[in-house]
């Protein structure tokens, strides 16, 4: 049976007083059983001291942690029957791969039979098995990765952890290696929690992902609800680039759910956000990423198009970046706002790279799905599916769309295995 965890209103206070600092400040979560569940988030949002939470490793101030309606909150490590994989992989580099695998079975008094075979499965499953004799030195930084996954599973674990396993690696076999780690989890049917800093990583492996800021959960959906439904301004800049314009709500929702904007630049229509009503002549800020402008001549007649002044282009090979500058409503000065497209395959046709000159007048457009308004930033955020706990929409692959204070440290790779002391070098 795989495993549902239950986060409810944990906390991790470090210091004490006025002065602790809220490393995580009373998180509400749900995992759905074998969901590939992210934490992503800037450096000292909170991600890692949630995941060892889970882990064990520390004690929260409040809150409690569940595992399919048991309280595991405040066990050890060792009694929560969860596998790890360290930043830094943790291997013993005086034993072989199948004996680094296999330690974790030993531990918990697995035959020695049945060790053996778990091992070769758990690294067949990782495809690593024609290196069970080798040592740690003799493994890519990609293949040691590999091993600390399949010591992970080999345990056959409620709930298997990952804390940035992908940091240390180039960005070529990082990319190789996502699809590799959802393919095992998924093929395991193992709750897994993941831990990056890195929004491609997020975005390409999660079934859902849960972004967090100063110890909070801002929002929580699957990537592309996230992406392309930030309910603030902080999502909408965190994950990926975006262009901010402000705006000034002229119309009520149209039958469709459009509302007219006046701009800087002129009208602009967006999708009205769900759960928030939106008042007459109330400022707003609207995101629209690079990807969703169109750049266009200036005398294009689209309807939700902009007009700009072309300022500089940078050719990235598999798209061009174009900053743009929006051109003022006749009799209004200057505001400068400053615009991102990206154009995707400028093969140099139609206003491709290599034609466009600074100076040059032209519109942008964006479909009105693409214009997000953001809710004010001292105002409550919109109540959108996905956009709070898990349980508001499903993760995929099961039924949804594609939306005291005591700290335990985790010295070595055995305290997350079962707390034993590694064996001696012969």
């Amino acid at each position: 049976m795989t495993t549902r965890i239950e986060i409810a209103d944990l906390s991790k206070h470090f210091g004490s007083g006025a002065g602790a600092a809220r490393a995580v400040d009373g998180i509400t979560c749900d995992i759905e059983p074998g969901e590939l569940f992210f934490l992503l988030g800037p450096s000292g949002c909170g991600k890692t001291t949630l995941l060892r939470m889970i882990a064990g490793f520390i004690d929260p101030t409040g809150g409690h942690i569940r595992f399919n309606g048991r309280d595991v909150t405040h066990l050890p490590p060792n009694k929560r029957n969860t596998g790890m994989v360290f930043q830094s992989y943790a291997l013993w580099p005086h034993m072989t791969v199948e004996a680094n695998v296999a330690f974790g079975l030993g531990v918990r008094k697995v035959p020695k039979s049945e060790q053996k075979s778990r091992a070769l499965e758990a690294l067949a499953a990782v495809r690593m098995e024609p290196y069970a004799a080798r040592k740690p030195n003799q493994l890519s930084g990609g293949q040691q990765q590999r091993v600390a996954l399949a010591r992970a599973l080999v345990i056959r674990p409620d709930v298997l952890l990952l804390d940035e396993p992908l940091s240390n690696l180039d960005a070529k076999l990082r990319i190789d290696l996502r699809s590799e780690i959802r393919r095992v989890c998924k093929q395991a049917g193992i709750t897994t929690v993941y831990v990056t800093h890195d929004q491609k990583e997020a975005l390409s492996m999660a079934d859902r992902v849960a972004i967090l800021d100063a110890g909070k959960v801002v929002q929580v959906g699957t990537p592309r609800a996230c992406y392309r439904r930030p309910v603030n301004r902080f999502v909408a800049e965190f994950l990926g680039e975006t262009n901010f314009v402000p705006g000034k709500v002229l119309t009520e929702p149209d039958s469709r759910g459009l509302v007219e904007l006046e701009t800087p630049a002129g009208p602009l229509r967006a999708a009205a956000p769900e759960g928030v009503r939106l008042r007459t002549g109330s400022a707003v800020t609207c995101s629209v990423r690079p990807e969703a402008f169109r750049l266009s001549d200036a005398d294009d007649a689209d309807t939700n198009a902009l007009p700009a002044v072309h300022r500089e282009t940078t050719y990235l090979g598999e798209i061009a970046q174009h900053l743009v500058e929006l051109k003022p409503r006749p009799g209004q000065p200057a505001q400068h706002e400053l615009i991102k497209l990206a154009e995707l395959n400028p093969s140099g046709a139609n206003v491709g790279h290599g034609q466009l000159r600074p100076g040059a007048e032209v519109r942008i457009s964006a479909d009105p799905g693409d214009v997000v308004i953001l809710p004010p930033e001292d105002g409550p955020a919109p109540t959108r599916r996905g956009s709070t706990t898990a349980a508001e929409e499903p993760p995929v692959g099961v039924g949804a769309e594609e939306s005291r204070p005591v700290v335990r440290t985790a010295s070595s790779v055995e305290e997350a295995i079962r707390g034993s002391h590694p064996p001696s070098a012969s």
